[in-house]
């Protein structure tokens, strides 16, 4: 099970290079697409996903040709868009049961267990007949998942799906996700580096249409030990650290502004070593572009 990406690229008509000759090997799993917003990870979903042509390039599922037939690709694909509407004076039984039937479950018995293991699944069988306009938006985005799931995908997209939830229901969406790449292909399109660092055991980061790093994501945090040092300063001395150090991120702690800077060896004796983590690494390749 394999979906490759060959020397994809797409420009818009405002003359956006969206893509720039994207090629991308994802194997069975939890993928992770890391990139700003604006970086063109939608664009790339949205091309995968057959819903937009790109100006050149290859996509291959298996041994389906994506451009060339991509209604072989829709019968095998999940997608959770980054904007997920829902109609919201009807119940997520009564939604999920209309989707499932234009996704041809037709048999009656069939479509209803399908419906219910899938609530089940997501842990919303509680509130099935409940109506959407009610739900949270972490329950919101457990249902667009289980629509996502219909008719067993053997693809499954998910475009920003932990933006604007809470640290509780983010936590439930993790454990939902996590089980999805035992037998799919998953990619997670997000910004938050959490996402990918929590959830991925393979992992990309794009930005301004192009793929600036692939690999494993302890593999990138383990490239960086020794090279990632941190300090407190005051708010004030910024800008002289940063005519001085090479500052990849700044945060504050306690009411400290803490800089984590990139250096070959320790910078001097008020710097402390860091224990890398991808973040460090995602800020690194942003600050180098």
């Amino acid at each position: 099970m394999k979906l490759e990406i060959k020397n994809l690229s797409k420009t818009y008509s405002n003359g956006v290079k969206a893509l720039q000759d994207v090629s991308l090997t994802i194997e069975k799993g939890m993928f992770g697409l890391l990139g700003q917003n604006g970086a063109g990870k939608s664009t790339l979903m949205r091309t995968i996903s057959t819903l937009q042509d790109p100006d050149s390039g290859q996509i291959n599922f298996n041994d389906i040709n994506v451009l060339k037939k991509p209604e072989d690709l829709r019968k095998v694909l999940g997608y959770l868009p980054q904007e997920f509407g829902v109609y919201p004076n009807v119940t997520a039984d009564e939604l999920l049961t209309h989707i499932a039937d234009m996704k041809g479950i037709v048999n009656k018995g069939e479509r209803k267990d399908t419906v219910e293991a899938l609530l089940q699944k997501v842990n919303l069988y509680d509130v099935r007949d409940k109506k959407l306009d009610g739900y949270s938006g972490g329950m919101k985005q457990r249902f667009g998942i289980a629509q996502a799931l219909l008719g067993n995908p053997e693809l499954i997209i998910v475009d920003e799906p932990t933006a604007g939830l809470d640290p509780m229901e983010r936590n439930r969406f993790y454990n939902l996700l996590s089980e999805l790449g035992e037998d799919a292909v998953v990619i997670l399109s997000t910004h938050i580096v959490e996402d990918v660092s929590t959830l991925c055991t393979d992992m990309a980061i794009i930005g301004n249409g192009k793929v600036m790093l692939t690999g494993k994501p302890n593999e990138i945090e383990e490239a960086m030990r020794g090279k990632i040092y941190e300090v407190p300063i005051d708010r004030n001395k910024l800008t002289e650290y940063q005519e001085k150090y090479n500052v990849i991120s700044q945060r504050f702690f306690a009411g400290k502004l803490m800089i984590t800077v990139l250096a070959d060896e320790l910078p001097d004796g008020k710097f402390d070593t860091k224990k890398p983590s991808l973040e460090d690494a995602y800020f690194k390749i942003l600050s180098e572009n």
